[in-house]
């Protein structure tokens, strides 16, 4: 009980270790879920650095520093050093390395210090000048004609350096532009070309879903997304609804697209026609996951609309090729159940309750008086006088 005790005063729970947790506010977060586990730091000095936005980095703790996630540092740049927040440590970092292709032996920037006081106020000053830095990059963009969209601008952290984010269609020569945002901004000009989505991620936002975009929280790696996704799902081509934030297909549509195209397989042509005794039936709609499909004795339009299943859609359209024709598309016990249907108002007419009401309200009055009656004829027949 003591042991549980002290594992709450230093966790703050019994459940999940707290220092595993970080800042929910940062895009790309990612649960520590070994920072309980003694020894866990000690087995590589890398650690995961994330700055503004979805812009990460792995750097060498070679000072030995005590570094828990959370914690900002200043780390080496080029040229002068950079703020970021410490993002992951330990083991996990060994298996972030492996999406970036890079290796413990590769060579990796450095760890200064953790941020000081004045580190922290060059930084606010950096990301104070950022949203003008960007309205009057647009305009200079706009004078010398070029075809892109600056998005976002990020100071480095000592103020020394500028990176802008722009979008572009086509290939932009942008080297007269870099003259004039250096001469402009006195600073050292980067320029990074990002896609519709990655701008959405920076951003960021709340989807239709009512959560905030995966591009902003989640999602690393953009894979296209095109119109069959869409189709495999059954679901209606309207761009409104399909496209997201960034005016691109939704990247949720590949998230079940292989489930469906699974499930999909399992069931018949959708081409084929149906022959039976009653008529010729075509493909209407389809549940994928239920396995159903429904089908309609109008080409055009929903008419007589039956829904059967996978394999009795199968059976049938083996007998058409046997050349039988089935008496209907549902099965025999579907069509004996529909015969002897257990609907009241198609067996009888309910105005028998009302007779019922009516024949006991009968028999309640009638009652009474036949006893009177009854009861007088005995009077009567008491007093009549005897015959001499």
């Amino acid at each position: 009980m003591e042991e549980k005790l002290k594992y709450k005063e230093q966790n703050g729970c019994s459940g999940i270790c707290p220092k595993g947790c970080g800042h929910m506010d940062a895009p790309l977060n990612t649960f520590d879920w070994l920072a309980d586990v003694p020894g866990n730091e000690e087995d590589t000095d890398i650690v995961e650095v994330q700055f503004k936005n979805t812009r990460k980095g792995y750097y060498r703790n070679s000072n030995k520093l005590p570094l828990v996630k959370g914690d900002i540092v200043a780390v080496e740049a080029n040229p002068g050093h950079d703020i970021g927040r410490v993002t992951l440590t330990g083991r996990l970092v060994l298996l972030q390395l492996k999406k970036w292709r890079l290796t413990p032996e590769s060579e990796l920037k450095r760890i200064y210090r953790k941020a000081k006081p004045v580190d922290m106020e060059k930084y606010e000053e950096a990301k104070a000048k950022e949203h003008d830095t960007m309205i009057r990059s647009r305009q200079i963009a706009k004078d010398l004609n070029l075809d892109m969209k600056i998005g976002d601008v990020e100071y480095q952290g000592d103020g020394n350096k500028a990176i802008f984010y722009y979008i572009a269609d086509n290939r932009v020569d942008f080297r007269q532009l870099i003259k004039v945002l250096a001469d402009v901004f006195r600073v050292k000009i980067e320029m990074k070309q990002i896609g519709a989505r990655q701008e959405a991620g920076r951003i960021g936002g709340i989807g239709p879903c009512g959560r905030e975009l995966c591009c902003a929280t989640f999602t690393t790696n953009f894979v296209s997304v095109s119109t069959l996704a869409a189709r495999f799902q059954d679901i209606s081509l309207n761009p409104q609804k399909l496209a997201g934030q960034c005016a691109k297909l939704k990247c949720c549509l590949n998230y079940e697209v292989d489930a469906y195209v699974e499930a999909s397989k399992r069931l018949p042509p959708r081409d084929i026609e149906i022959e039976t005794v009653e008529g010729t039936y075509y493909f209407f709609k389809a549940d994928i996951m239920k396995g159903e499909l429904t089908y309609s004795s109008d080409k055009h339009i929903p008419a007589n609309l039956k829904t059967i299943t996978a394999r009795r859609a199968k059976q049938l359209i083996e007998m058409n090729k046997r050349g039988e024709k089935p008496q209907s598309l549902l099965e025999d016990d579907i069509l004996r159940n529909e015969k002897h249907s257990t609907d009241l108002l198609e067996q009888n007419n309910i105005d028998r309750f009302d007779n019922a009401q009516r024949n006991k309200k009968r028999r309640r009055n009638n009652g009474p008086r036949e006893h009177r009656n009854n009861d007088n004829k005995r009077e009567r027949k008491g007093n009549k006088p005897q015959q001499q």
